[in-house]
């Protein structure tokens, strides 16, 4: 027998199989770690992610809370409207996914079939709108203008109509109670955005995708008092979407309501009288430009002296803010923001920039006796001053030689501040200023408020503008290179400013500061910031923050929580100047330039002493900007227009005839309580019920087309009657399925 020796493994054949035995162990460990990664240490968290993925939510919105005027009248609540919804699950159900129902249901409501199906699609970042944005297991709305009968025909052939439903929903509105439209105030609302979504997510009042929030006004600032938290249901679903089960339920918790200071009554006469004025300034001829007066935009305040509460606001142009409810068209979006719509979103009483004018001179004055010249002084009051080879004119007053500040004001002579400002300007080191300049002209305007917001409870204030030194250094290097190529030293007006600017913008002239001094040149303001320096003024001092919101309700009325009024600070004066300014101010209304509009068309000074100082802007290219500020012990009103004329010649007999409609001043003088608005600002809050409701009282459909013809009387309302109450938004949280019955009409009767 031959022995065969053993066959052996060569050394590189076993060096592989242990590789391969490496490589095989190396991935079942793997293998292994992630199952125990998985479904030991994060088996619960898959487990609940796994769960969500048959567990589908449902969104029921809550009730938004109603925004109120201080007697308790709605500004913006909610209405029941017939709202007719799809239901995406049960569509998909059908053979051609619904599109048969959805035609048949677009004939019934007078659509577009594609408009409709539209609706009912799902957003997603390439889907533009109309889509839906919420879940796809919620009704989704297709129109909440449905009528009666219309929706009478889809419940009674519901057979004909799988998925769809016709049911009474709370909806926005803004009810313009008599006509008061108060659209920049209030806001708007619109859908949340997936941004917001994100940002929102992690916060203690996260958003869901079916949520409206405010964009602009009350609205936005209040947002999440008004809000409410939404109801959500879950559904369990399997595979193929179907509902199998419902697994819980978190009710809807319903918004609170917000009560604010604004009068609705004085609100419509303030814009009745804006507009107006308007109007009428548009018909009077502009001798420096050629032509009629454009007044293009214009605001109006009514603030409480002593609180800075807002009584009315408005602004125009102006528009309905119900025509973003539902959803706003692109044809209205175009309106509203289009380079041709002149953009009445803007509220300018809060974000309307201007050139104040002679209004500016309380500030201009209080600057002077803190520099050491004494109110009492005597400068001279001349039709020019002149700076070099520079002229500055008068605009409203004439030569009436030496006379004292208090004076000035009354009269409006720019001479006297010209001097003082321009002295001051020499004193701080002219051109090349000293060091440590005092610079008391820009401080007291810093010191009374400007060049930052006044902080008031509405969003996006602007500024406004005091072009002190620093301001000039950032302007001029900002500009600097833009100057410098434009500029001619023998070119155009506007090149050879252009070309100034260019070597020496940076510094303050002469000139800077004479203008500066009368509110002229690169200052801006807003009404709102003038309205509470005059407020200040007529309080002894305090500069007031503001505001609209007065109180927050809870739902049940439960929690009330008021918003007291808070100061930013005080006025730059002693109590002995503010008193002489006081006394000047009044003059300017029974001796100065607005006694035409007040002492000399029977104003009652002796029993309401008025105060009050006009302005009247130039800036260039365009035509003056009409300013007219006023206050009493109770009140200050400012308004102003753009390219409207002279302060007392536009802006005074409206505000005017706001006081007249506040106070009851007739045409005689006298002064009539029973046709007064609000002879004194309101006190307290409106009644509320132990069940959340608010009583509000009756309002008129329209106070009147003016003020006057409104305190004789007035046609009674179709909004609510004599001890109508404001539901709250717990009531309508559970009355969202009930129809609101249309409310009678009342009798006619006065106003008080």
């Amino acid at each position: 027998m031959t022995n065969i020796p053993e066959t052996g493994r060569t050394p590189r054949v076993q060096i592989r199989l242990v590789v391969i035995q490496i490589l095989v162990l190396s991935l079942l460990g793997t293998l292994g770690g992630r199952l125990w990664y998985l479904q030991i240490r994060e088996g619960a968290e898959y487990a609940k992610e796994a769960s969500g993925n048959h567990v589908q939510r449902v969104v029921q919105p809550a009730v938004r809370g109603s925004i109120l005027d201080a007697r308790g009248v709605p500004l913006a609540d909610n209405e029941t409207r017939l709202v007719v919804s799809a239901s995406r699950t049960d569509l998909l159900k059908q053979k051609d996914d619904g599109k048969a129902v959805l035609t048949k249901l677009a004939g019934v409501l007078g659509m577009d079939p594609q408009d409709v199906m539209l609706k009912v699609r799902l957003c997603d970042a390439k889907t533009p709108q109309p889509c839906w944005n919420g879940s796809p297991y919620q009704p989704i709305p297709i129109t909440d203008e449905a009528t009666p009968k219309q929706a009478l025909q889809i419940r009674e052939r519901s057979e004909d109509f799988p998925g769809i439903t016709a049911e009474p929903e709370a909806v926005r509105r803004y009810p313009a109670p008599g006509k008061a439209n108060t659209a920049q105030v209030l806001g708007y609302l619109s859908p949340v955005t997936d941004d917001e979504i994100q940002a929102a997510q992690d916060t203690d009042s996260p958003y869901l995708r079916s949520d409206q929030v405010g964009r602009s006004g009350l609205e936005r600032e209040y947002d999440r008092e008004l809000r409410g938290k939404a109801g959500v249901t879950r559904y369990e679903v399997d595979n193929l979407g179907r509902v199998i089960g419902q697994a819980e339920a978190d009710p809807a918790q319903p918004g609170a309501n917000l009560v604010t200071s604004i009068d609705a009554r004085v609100q419509r006469i303030a814009e009745y009288e804006l507009n107006e004025a308007m109007k009428t300034a548009r018909q009077q001829w502009d001798r420096v430009t050629g032509e009629k007066y454009k007044a293009d935009s214009g605001a109006v305040v009514v603030m409480e002296a002593k609180t800075g509460r807002i009584v009315a606001m408005a602004s125009n142009p102006t528009y309905d803010p119900n025509a973003w409810v539902g959803g706003i068209s692109a044809k209205d979006y175009a309106k509203l923001t289009g380079k041709d719509s002149n953009y009445p979103l803007l509220n300018r009483a809060t974000q309307g920039q201007s050139a104040p004018g002679s209004t500016f001179k309380v500030i201009s004055t209080a600057a002077a006796v803190e520099a050491g010249y004494p109110f009492d002084g005597r400068y001279p009051c001349t039709s020019s001053y002149s700076v070099g080879n520079q002229v500055f004119k008068n605009f409203e007053s004439e030569n009436f030689g030496p006379i004292s500040l208090g004076r000035a004001l009354e009269v409006s002579c720019d001479t006297v501040f010209y001097g003082l400002a321009h002295k001051e300007w020499q004193r701080d080191g002219g051109i090349t200023p000293k060091k440590n300049a005092n610079d008391y002209f820009f401080k007291a305007a810093h010191q009374f408020g400007l060049g930052k917001e006044t902080g008031i409870d509405l969003p996006n204030e602007v500024t406004g503008r005091v072009p002190d030194r620093q301001w000039k250094q950032r302007f001029w290097q900002a500009n600097k290179d833009a100057w410098c190529k434009q500029g001619k030293k023998d070119g155009t007006y506007v090149e050879k400013i252009a070309y100034e600017n260019c070597l020496e913008g940076n510094r303050m002239r002469a000139g800077d500061e004479i203008n500066y001094s009368i509110g002229q040149g690169d200052t801006l303001v807003t009404p709102i910031q003038m309205a509470t320096i005059y407020a200040a003024i007529s309080n002894g001092g305090t500069l007031y923050n503001p505001t609209i919101g007065k109180a927050v309700v809870s739902p049940d009325g439960r929690t009330v929580t008021e918003i007291k009024p808070k100061s930013h600070g005080r006025l730059p004066i002693s109590a002995a100047t503010r008193d002489q300014m006081d006394e000047a101010l009044a003059g300017v209304a029974t001796r100065g330039t607005a006694a035409w509009r007040f002492a000399q068309v029977g104003w009652p000074q002796d029993k309401i002493p008025m105060h009050a100082k006009t302005g009247t802007a130039e800036v260039y290219g365009k035509q003056t900007t009409s300013w007219f500020a006023t206050y009493t012990k109770d009140y200050a009103i400012v308004m102003t227009i753009s390219q409207g004329g002279t302060g007392s010649g536009a802006s005074g007999p409206a505000v005017r005839n706001i006081y007249d409609a506040l106070y009851g001043v007739t045409d005689t003088g006298s002064i009539d309580r029973s046709k007064a608005l609000l002879p004194s600002p309101q006190k307290g809050l409106p009644k509320i019920k132990t069940d959340g409701t608010i009583t509000s009282p009756k309002v008129a459909k329209d106070p009147a087309k003016d003020a006057r013809a409104y305190q004789e009387g007035a046609t009674a309302p179709d909004e609510q009657q004599p001890g109508a109450t404001t539901a709250s938004p717990a009531a309508a949280n559970r009355d969202t399925r009930r129809r609101r019955k249309t409310p009678r009409r009342g009798s006619r009767r006065k106003l008080t």
